[in-house]
Protein backbone atom coordinates (compact mmCIF):
# COMPACT_ATOMS: atom_id res chain seq x y z
CA UNK A 1 0.00 0.00 0.00
CA UNK A 2 1.40 3.41 -0.97
CA UNK A 3 1.35 6.49 1.19
CA UNK A 4 -0.48 9.58 -0.09
CA UNK A 5 2.76 11.49 0.37
CA UNK A 6 4.54 9.02 -1.96
CA UNK A 7 1.94 9.72 -4.62
CA UNK A 8 2.35 13.49 -4.18
CA UNK A 9 6.12 13.17 -4.61
CA UNK A 10 5.70 10.92 -7.68
CA UNK A 11 3.35 13.45 -9.30
CA UNK A 12 5.61 16.38 -8.44
CA UNK A 13 8.68 14.57 -9.76
CA UNK A 14 6.83 13.65 -12.93
CA UNK A 15 5.73 17.24 -13.42
CA UNK A 16 9.36 18.41 -13.08
CA UNK A 17 10.49 15.80 -15.61
CA UNK A 18 7.84 17.05 -18.04
CA UNK A 19 8.82 20.70 -17.48
CA UNK A 20 12.50 19.90 -18.03
CA UNK A 21 11.77 17.95 -21.22
CA UNK A 22 9.46 20.61 -22.60
CA UNK A 23 11.86 23.43 -21.72
CA UNK A 24 14.33 22.07 -24.26
CA UNK A 25 11.58 21.37 -26.77
CA UNK A 26 11.76 17.58 -26.86
CA UNK A 27 8.86 15.20 -27.26
CA UNK A 28 8.72 12.00 -25.25
CA UNK A 29 9.74 10.13 -28.41
CA UNK A 30 12.82 12.35 -28.76
CA UNK A 31 13.79 11.84 -25.13
CA UNK A 32 13.37 8.06 -25.44
CA UNK A 33 15.48 8.07 -28.61
CA UNK A 34 18.34 9.90 -26.88
CA UNK A 35 18.46 7.61 -23.83
CA UNK A 36 21.35 5.15 -23.56
CA UNK A 37 19.05 2.35 -22.39
CA UNK A 38 15.82 1.41 -24.04
CA UNK A 39 12.68 3.10 -22.74
CA UNK A 40 9.26 3.48 -24.30
CA UNK A 41 7.70 6.94 -24.64
CA UNK A 42 4.63 5.64 -22.79
CA UNK A 43 6.89 4.75 -19.82
CA UNK A 44 8.17 8.33 -19.82
CA UNK A 45 4.54 9.49 -19.93
CA UNK A 46 3.69 7.32 -16.92
CA UNK A 47 6.61 8.86 -14.98
CA UNK A 48 5.54 12.38 -15.98
CA UNK A 49 1.97 11.71 -14.87
CA UNK A 50 3.12 10.23 -11.57
CA UNK A 51 1.34 6.99 -12.42
CA UNK A 52 4.55 4.98 -12.18
CA UNK A 53 7.49 5.34 -9.79
CA UNK A 54 10.84 6.11 -11.34
CA UNK A 55 13.87 4.30 -9.90
CA UNK A 56 16.85 6.37 -8.82
CA UNK A 57 18.97 4.83 -11.59
CA UNK A 58 16.35 5.66 -14.23
CA UNK A 59 15.87 9.17 -12.85
CA UNK A 60 19.63 9.77 -13.01
CA UNK A 61 19.72 8.55 -16.62
CA UNK A 62 16.77 10.69 -17.70
CA UNK A 63 18.29 13.74 -16.02
CA UNK A 64 21.68 13.08 -17.60
CA UNK A 65 20.00 12.86 -21.00
CA UNK A 66 18.14 16.13 -20.33
CA UNK A 67 21.44 17.68 -19.11
CA UNK A 68 20.06 18.61 -15.71
CA UNK A 69 21.03 17.68 -12.18
CA UNK A 70 18.95 14.87 -10.67
CA UNK A 71 19.26 16.29 -7.12
CA UNK A 72 18.22 19.71 -8.41
CA UNK A 73 15.20 18.25 -10.21
CA UNK A 74 14.17 16.28 -7.13
CA UNK A 75 14.62 19.39 -4.98
CA UNK A 76 12.37 21.39 -7.31
CA UNK A 77 9.75 18.65 -7.17
CA UNK A 78 9.81 18.67 -3.37
CA UNK A 79 9.71 22.48 -3.30
CA UNK A 80 6.65 22.61 -5.58
CA UNK A 81 4.94 19.90 -3.54
CA UNK A 82 5.92 21.80 -0.38
CA UNK A 83 7.49 18.69 1.13
CA UNK A 84 10.63 18.70 3.28
CA UNK A 85 11.06 22.46 2.85
CA UNK A 86 13.18 22.60 6.00
CA UNK A 87 15.77 20.19 4.58
CA UNK A 88 16.15 21.16 0.91
CA UNK A 89 17.78 24.06 -0.89
CA UNK A 90 15.20 26.49 -2.22
CA UNK A 91 15.22 27.86 -5.75
CA UNK A 92 13.98 31.42 -6.07
CA UNK A 93 13.11 33.23 -9.30
CA UNK A 94 14.88 36.55 -8.75
CA UNK A 95 12.96 38.39 -11.48
CA UNK A 96 9.63 37.35 -9.98
CA UNK A 97 10.82 38.37 -6.52
CA UNK A 98 11.84 41.84 -7.71
CA UNK A 99 8.40 42.36 -9.23
CA UNK A 100 6.60 41.50 -6.00
CA UNK A 101 4.96 44.70 -4.77
CA UNK A 102 3.78 43.46 -1.38
CA UNK A 103 5.14 45.07 1.76
CA UNK A 104 6.68 41.77 2.82
CA UNK A 105 10.45 41.69 3.00
CA UNK A 106 11.45 44.74 0.97
CA UNK A 107 15.12 44.13 1.88
CA UNK A 108 14.88 40.71 0.24
CA UNK A 109 13.67 42.33 -2.98
CA UNK A 110 16.55 44.81 -2.75
CA UNK A 111 18.95 41.86 -2.41
CA UNK A 112 17.43 40.26 -5.53
CA UNK A 113 17.75 43.56 -7.43
CA UNK A 114 21.43 43.87 -6.49
CA UNK A 115 22.12 40.25 -7.34
CA UNK A 116 20.56 40.69 -10.79
CA UNK A 117 22.45 43.97 -11.33
CA UNK A 118 25.73 42.16 -10.65
CA UNK A 119 24.83 39.21 -12.85
CA UNK A 120 21.78 39.72 -15.11
CA UNK A 121 22.02 36.10 -16.33
CA UNK A 122 21.48 34.66 -12.85
CA UNK A 123 17.71 34.39 -12.97
CA UNK A 124 17.51 31.77 -10.20
CA UNK A 125 19.12 31.82 -6.77
CA UNK A 126 19.66 28.50 -5.03
CA UNK A 127 19.49 29.07 -1.28
CA UNK A 128 20.91 26.32 0.89
CA UNK A 129 19.20 25.47 4.17
CA UNK A 130 21.82 27.34 6.19
CA UNK A 131 21.48 30.47 4.05
CA UNK A 132 17.70 30.52 4.45
CA UNK A 133 18.17 30.22 8.21
CA UNK A 134 20.60 33.16 8.27
CA UNK A 135 18.30 35.26 6.06
CA UNK A 136 15.43 34.54 8.44
CA UNK A 137 17.51 35.81 11.34
CA UNK A 138 18.60 38.86 9.36
CA UNK A 139 15.02 39.79 8.42
CA UNK A 140 13.60 38.88 11.85
CA UNK A 141 11.34 36.15 10.50
CA UNK A 142 10.96 32.56 11.54
CA UNK A 143 12.51 30.15 9.08
CA UNK A 144 9.02 28.81 8.30
CA UNK A 145 7.71 32.31 7.52
CA UNK A 146 10.61 33.02 5.18
CA UNK A 147 10.30 29.66 3.45
CA UNK A 148 6.57 30.23 2.92
CA UNK A 149 7.36 33.61 1.36
CA UNK A 150 10.19 32.33 -0.84
CA UNK A 151 8.19 29.41 -2.22
CA UNK A 152 5.86 31.95 -3.85
CA UNK A 153 8.79 32.59 -6.22
CA UNK A 154 9.56 29.04 -7.29
CA UNK A 155 10.93 29.19 -10.87
CA UNK A 156 8.71 27.86 -13.64
CA UNK A 157 11.31 25.27 -14.77
CA UNK A 158 14.90 24.25 -14.21
CA UNK A 159 17.25 26.32 -16.34
CA UNK A 160 19.44 24.34 -18.74
CA UNK A 161 23.14 25.04 -19.19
Amino acid sequence: MTDVRDEVVARALGEELRRARESIGWTRDELAGRMTTEIQPRTIASYEQGARYCTVVRLAEICRTLRISAPELLGMALQRAEIDLNTISLQVDLHALTRDDSDELRPLRAWADRRLALNPESRVAVLKVEVVQEMAILFDYTRSQLVRYLTKFTPPAIAHP
